[in-house]
């Protein structure tokens, strides 16, 4: 809950200093920095009900109406008092919920928890990723980079909550790692069961890397594997070793979840 409301409070900080709230969002075709303002907050608002309802099938129908009755003042320092009032909503319903208690999540079938903890720590990146994108629209020509410890679980948690399915894999089973400099290291295996994230040993100069093990391999700093997995930045800012078409198809896959 921490870094929610302090990667909120940064969110918060760039729209402020932003020239112009309806500068375009480079990182999100066709959206104004208000827009994204809107969605933040509008998604703190709908996890903070959905949070609340505890255990469910499916989202709380008043949660849905309101989201798509969404209504958001235009001024600026009235919609920077309505994003805080936003993200103090989430963090009262998580308080109140405590991490082990279970809520709905649009990821069923991954590796990731449906409780409100696994709600916060995606949240925390969503917030994390969408600063960057704002600081764009802000006019940033080089974006503050995630921050570290920040950046390494957020590479866990995408792999472990968008990628992990057992939605069968349509072509040849391979491997996908992926190395931060910082020291931590993930291999995405997809075969006919689906795709399962482990946890690896990251590769020395010792130990090299087994290149026969992995079809692609990804190298980065951990802000730029987030910001890749985000597709915020390609993977030629990084370093891709192995067959890096793989990529492409990792990309395009659209698993159906059994």
């Amino acid at each position: 809950m921490r870094l929610i409301d302090e990667r909120s409070a940064a969110f918060r900080s760039v729209v402020a200093d932003a020239p112009d709230l309806d500068a375009q969002v480079p990182t999100c075709p066709g959206w104004t920095l208000f827009d994204l303002v809107q969605h933040l907050g509008g998604g703190d608002r709908f996890w903070a009900a959905i949070v609340g309802a505890g255990p469910a099938d499916a989202p709380p129908a008043d949660a849905v109406a309101a989201r798509a009755a969404l209504e958001v003042p235009r001024e600026r320092e009235a919609l920077l008092a309505w994003l805080d009032a936003s993200t103090q909503l989430l963090l009262d319903a998580l308080r109140a919920a405590g991490p082990e208690s279970g809520c709905w999540t649009w990821w069923p079938a991954s590796q990731s928890p449906q409780t409100a903890g696994g709600t916060a720590r995606h949240r925390v990146q969503e917030t994390a990723v969408h600063t960057y994108d704002a600081q764009l629209a802000g006019g940033s020509a080089q974006p503050l980079p995630l921050p570290v410890d920040l950046a390494l679980d957020g590479v866990e948690e995408f792999l472990f909550t968008v990628c992990a399915t057992p939605s069968a894999w349509p072509h040849k089973p391979t491997a996908f790692d992926f190395h931060a400099v910082e020291g931590s290291s993930w291999r995405l295996a997809v075969d006919g069961d689906g795709a399962c994230i482990t946890r690896i040993p990251a590769p020395t100069a010792s130990t090299g890397e087994d290149s026969d093990a992995a079809g692609a391999s990804v190298h980065g700093t951990a802000s730029e594997l987030v910001l890749y997995l985000y597709d915020r930045i390609k993977a030629e800012s990084l370093r891709v070793d192995g067959d890096a078409g793989l990529l492409d198809l990792l990309r395009a896959w659209e698993p159906e979840e059994k």
